[in-house]
């Protein structure tokens, strides 16, 4: 089954303030001396609406691992398949798409980490107030996963639904070796996607 290209629409992190929004202009219509019919069933959708935006502001927070937006907290309870290097034909080096705006990650990754650590791809990551889906990249050579950016747009399409189906029906994740490239501000990371087809077609454990 293709993976979901962008969040439903009841997801999508702005959604709630929307339509609260809407109903808060709308109220410069429906006047308290309103008809009842017309009053207490708009003011029913209102506190529905407050309530829920009142839900998603707490849901925001990250409990769950990946939260929402595909970043990693921990590494532990995880389960992961190693895509290793494997010697092919044509070169299998992605480049990881949005480093600008993750140089601090990528730094610490790179001073707790080395130059050369693995990678966890993430599936359903996306950037915040995006609705779109992209493959995250988090680095986890260190003690803490560090989020570096997405797969690039190439790598993306071809890799979604594979990493989203071995996600969704396993609950495991492709881990595959990485690099960063330089020594100071900015930093690029490039991803070994060599082996990365031998471990999506990897038998699940058990």
């Amino acid at each position: 089954m293709p993976a979901p290209r962008s969040k439903p629409l009841f997801a999508w992190e702005p959604f709630p303030f929307i339509v609260v929004g809407v109903l808060l202009l709308v109220t410069s219509i429906v006047r308290p001396d309103a008809p009842p019919w017309v009053l207490w069933p708009f003011v029913g959708v209102l506190v529905v609406a407050v309530a829920w935006l009142a839900v998603s502001l707490m849901r925001g927070g990250r409990s769950t691992n990946p939260d929402q937006w595909g970043d990693l907290k921990t590494v532990e309870g995880l389960e992961f398949v190693d895509a290793v290097h494997m010697e092919r034909g044509v070169r299998a080096v992605a480049p990881v798409a949005d480093v600008r705006r993750h140089q601090p990650s990528i730094e610490l990754a790179l001073l707790f980490g080395g130059a050369k650590q693995p990678a966890v791809l993430v599936p359903r990551a996306s950037r915040w107030l995006s609705r779109r889906y992209r493959i995250g990249v988090q680095l986890v050579g260190a003690d803490h996963p560090r989020h570096a950016g997405f797969l690039e747009e190439a790598a993306d399409v071809r890799w979604r639904d594979g990493l989203d189906a071995l996600r969704q029906e396993q609950g495991r994740y492709v881990r595959v070796p990485a690099l960063i490239v330089g020594t100071a501000r900015p930093f690029t990371v490039e991803l070994d996607l060599s082996g990365l087809e031998e471990a999506l077609q990897a038998p699940p454990k058990g």
